[in-house]
């Protein structure tokens, strides 16, 4: 037995001999305090059967009845009342024992069995802790291999768009070299390498705009100001490719945005709707506010051919293009810009009416 459980016996056992000797040196003539002691022997019983379970309440019940019975006996032999009273109170003490001592040990089997889910529940939650963590490093893991995955994809395709023009800037100087071409072909020539050379540094700032970071000279911006200045500017390209610029804008807040960045993003998607559109076609800017988002939206619609629905997915990947001369950057360009100032950008096609680009700047970021 634990030091405790002997030091709880010793004081069950203090308490029934000092109340059975109370009895005893007590005179019969003071029947209020026996009634008094006679109830005291409930208080070791119950603690019995609350320490114990069952059997320390029977165990203390019986011991009550042993020490109290021969003063039932003895000094209240004489009196047939009293000494039935005390009979039936000798029979509850051992019942009270045992439901108590049963109830008790009841829960303590049921505090038991909380205490070994509680562990089971403690190691479990160990156990996912150390999961969750061994997947939080195996997500920065993979994070970090689709980064490097990314910028290998990136450089192959940067390197596969300079070596064209690295190719032909190669084979001009070999030309040149040799001494064998005329003047006028010596020119023509020239401006080949003038032209290749400006291609390589429009590929090399096209990636730089990809690469940098978002947006940092953030401010008020009137987004309908903006495009209006953008279809001024390029109203000449559109009118030598026999395109017009149709601009619809509504009553729009400003945005805090990048004026500068906003407007290549726009410039680029204009230019391609131009380039997309027929001659006689035209392309359409709309903008509106939408109250649901708190957004300012922006459509950018041609009546062009659309996008064919197996490249659609591609069009904002780095370096894919349909165009011949193209480099492939503007639209991945354009869409970082966007996310960098909170927004999003959708390519659909229209049926029967081309493409349409729509754009959504929430109204600060």
């Amino acid at each position: 037995m634990k030091r405790s459980e002997i030091l709880r016996v010793v004081a069950l056992l203090v308490c029934v001999v000092g109340i059975s000797l109370l009895h005893y040196l007590t005179p019969l003539r003071l029947a209020m305090l026996h009634d008094i002691f006679q109830r005291l022997y409930y208080i070791p019983i119950i603690l019995s059967a609350y320490w114990f379970g069952f059997r320390g309440g029977i165990g203390c019940a019986i011991l009550v009845t042993i020490c109290y019975a021969p003063h039932i006996l003895f000094q209240w032999g004489g009196h047939l009342a009293m000494e039935m009273e005390k009979y039936l109170e000798v029979i509850l003490y051992n019942v009270v024992g045992g439901i108590t001592g049963m109830l008790s040990q009841q829960e303590r089997s049921r505090r038991e069995q909380l205490e070994e889910t509680a562990k089971g529940l403690e190691a479990s939650y160990q156990q996912l802790q150390s999961q969750s963590d061994l997947i939080i490093q195996i997500e920065e893991q993979l994070r970090r291999a689709e980064r490097l995955s990314a910028l290998g994809e990136l450089s192959a395709m940067l390197a596969h768009e300079i070596r064209n023009p690295l190719a032909s800037i190669r084979g001009t100087a070999e030309i040149l070299m040799e001494g064998g071409a005329s003047d006028e072909n010596r020119v023509e020539f020239l401006d080949i390498l003038v032209k290749e050379s400006d291609r390589l540094n429009g590929v090399v700032e096209d990636f730089l705009r990809l690469a940098r970071p978002e947006p940092t000279g953030k401010g008020p911006c009137n987004i309908n100001g903006e495009l209006s200045n953008i279809v001024t500017l390029l109203s000449a390209e559109a009118r030598s490719r026999r395109v017009s610029i149709e601009f619809h804008p509504s009553a729009v807040p400003e945005v805090t945005a990048d004026g500068q960045k906003l407007r290549q993003a726009f410039m680029n998607l204009i230019l391609n709707g131009i380039q997309a559109a027929p001659a006689g076609g035209k392309v359409t800017i709309t903008t509106f506010f939408s109250g649901d988002r708190n957004s300012v939206d922006i459509r950018f619609c041609d009546n062009g051919p659309g996008i064919p629905p197996e490249t659609l997915p591609q069009i904002f990947e780095p370096f894919f293009t349909t165009k011949g001369n193209g480099t492939g950057l503007g639209l991945p360009i354009t869409r970082k810009i966007i996310e960098g100032h909170g927004g999003t950008i959708v390519a659909e096609n229209v049926p029967g009416n081309g493409a349409c680009f729509r754009i959504s700047l929430p109204l600060s970021h």
